[in-house]
C-alpha cells in the first residue's frame, strides 16, 4: 500500500498480484489497465476513478497522458505482490 508515480507513457510489462487484490485511486493523470484475453479489456482512469485488479488477473498499466500520473494502491493478501508473466495469449508483444 502507498502511492505510485507513472510516468508519461510509461508501460508496464505484463503481470499479475498473486493472491493480492488490487484497488487504485487516481489522484492525477490517466492511467490505462489492459487485461483480459489478448488484453483486449482496455479501461481508462482519471483523477478520481478507481481500479480494481483482482487477484491473478494478467494486465499491464500504462500512462498514455502527457504528464506523470499519481494513484493510491492498497492491496490485501499475502505472497508475492507482483508476478512478471509473458501476457496472454495473442496480446501486443507476445
Amino acid at each position: 500500500s502507498g502511492t505510485v508515480d507513472t510516468e508519461a507513457g510509461a508501460v508496464s510489462g505484463w503481470h499479475h498480484h498473486g493472491d493480492h487484490d488490487t484497488t487504485l485511486y487516481i489522484v492525477s493523470g490517466t492511467m490505462r489497465l489492459e487485461s483480459g484475453p489478448h488484453g483486449e479489456h482496455v479501461v481508462e482512469a482519471g483523477p478520481g476513478d478507481f481500479l480494481r485488479v483482482p487477484a491473478g488477473a494478467v494486465h499491464r498499466e500504462s500512462n498514455p497522458g502527457d504528464a506523470t500520473s499519481r494513484a493510491v494502491i492498497v492491496r490485501c493478501g499475502s505472497g508475492t505482490p507482483t508476478v512478471n508473466v509473458d501476457g496472454p495469449a495473442g496480446a501486443e508483444g507476445d
